[in-house]
């Protein structure tokens, strides 16, 4: 037992105190963005707005999102991550608050978009300022940390928002979201002043190579948006084939769903840790966990059995350890040779057009063909994306 112990402590070893600071900073973040979780539910019951309302709502959410990402990138390679990260917490912070005020589907659909492109800004610049404070050996585990702060603030965040609506109602949370993510944006200037910081690893950009002109880079960004596709479902029509299917109460689903998140928590630094040190490439350890992730679905067509789901959400889980975090390890390492907050928005994008558009397809799919088809198409979509990934790879050993 204690040598698994210092095996998972050791996993976390070499890490820079910026990198320690960064994960910090974006857990306050995540945490503070209580919102998003329950916009439905503040869009229906405060608001009293439709289902086909709230959608088009949503659909600015996705829409603003990706934006920002692409202004994020932009600017990043123009004034530098720093002040972007800076920028993108605060005037974020203001948005929330601010966003209480409107009422109207217009009014609210425009608020929607314009903080979330504030928000989402930070995201491009974040990867950027993890590539300059982590030495180069060490990307990939200050990604995955980085990760695992994403993912308790996610699980942080829901609670604290419902004790937040219970006791000060809807305005009480939009407060708060603001502040913690202007608290976020103070602590930020404090703590990683350019003046204090070490950067382990400074990267200029070359002009000269553009990412969209990167043929490789591109064809990684298609396998990410088919991954990405894969992945959604299982926080769309994957849930309600468990209530349908299954006949699963939403406290058990819930269970399932928070156990994706219990086992990132334990297992994704030392599973990174353990596949970093093997002969092979980035690109093998994409397609394994595409390879699971796709597998997951066939899974879920071969029974009624309940244990079934099990070995499904643990299947999945694993291949989003391994593809998350080495995914943006590429992007990273490609970024190298160009503009890093071009690439890192590009990388970015390819998930907001995945959550645009993989949600609302997952449900027509299940909807129009029934849940076996749907799970079939699914996995031969992340069968694509693994081809596509072998493809890559006999591209860049040319």
């Amino acid at each position: 037992m204690r040598k698994i112990y210092l095996s998972y402590i050791n996993s976390f070893a070499g890490l820079s105190r910026e990198v320690w600071w960064l994960s910090l900073i974006t857990l306050i973040n995540r945490a503070g963005t209580m919102v998003i979780p329950f916009l439905s539910l503040y869009l229906t019951q405060s608001l009293n707005f439709s289902l086909k309302d709230v959608g088009w709502i949503m659909t600015a959410f996705g829409c603003g999102s990706l934006l920002g990402s692409w202004i994020g990138g932009k600017i990043t390679d123009k004034i530098g991550y720093y002040k972007v990260m800076v920028a993108s917490l605060l005037l974020s912070g203001i948005a929330f608050v601010f966003l209480q005020l409107m009422d109207s589907f217009w009014t609210i659909s425009l608020g929607i978009f314009v903080t979330m492109a504030l928000a989402d800004m930070f995201r491009p610049a974040v990867f950027v300022a993890l590539s300059a404070y982590s030495k180069p050996e060490n990307k990939t585990r200050s990604v995955t940390l980085i990760r695992l702060a994403i993912n308790l603030g996610f699980s942080m965040g829901p609670a604290l928002g419902g004790l937040i609506i219970t006791r000060l109602g809807y305005a009480g949370l939009f407060w708060v979201d603001g502040v913690t993510c202007f608290l976020a944006g103070l602590l930020l200037l404090q703590i990683l002043n350019p003046k204090k910081a070490r950067v382990l690893d400074e990267v200029k950009a070359d002009s000269t190579r553009k990412a969209y002109k990167d043929q490789p880079y591109l064809l990684f960004l298609v396998t990410m948006v088919l991954f990405g596709f894969m992945f959604m479902q299982y926080f769309s029509s994957v849930p309600v084939f468990y209530k349908e299917a299954h006949a699963l109460s939403e406290y058990q689903i819930g269970l399932l769903l928070g156990l994706n998140g219990f086992l990132i928590f334990i297992f994704e630094m030392p599973l990174i840790k353990y596949f970093e040190s093997k002969p092979w490439s980035v690109l093998t350890n994409l397609i394994i966990g595409c390879a699971l992730t796709l597998l997951s679905f066939l899974i879920l067509n071969m029974g009624s059995w309940i244990g079934l789901l099990l070995i499904g959400i643990i299947l999945m889980t694993f291949g989003e350890m391994l593809t998350f975090p080495f995914s943006n390890a590429f992007a990273l390492n490609r970024a190298k040779g160009g503009n890093q907050g071009e690439y890192m928005a590009l990388y970015s994008i390819a998930f907001s057009i995945a959550h645009i558009f993989g949600h609302n397809s997952g449900m027509h799919l299940v909807e129009g063909l029934g849940f076996t088809t749907s799970w079939n198409i699914i996995a031969a979509l992340g069968l694509l994306g693994c081809l596509l990934l072998f493809l890559l790879k006999k591209m860049l050993r040319r």
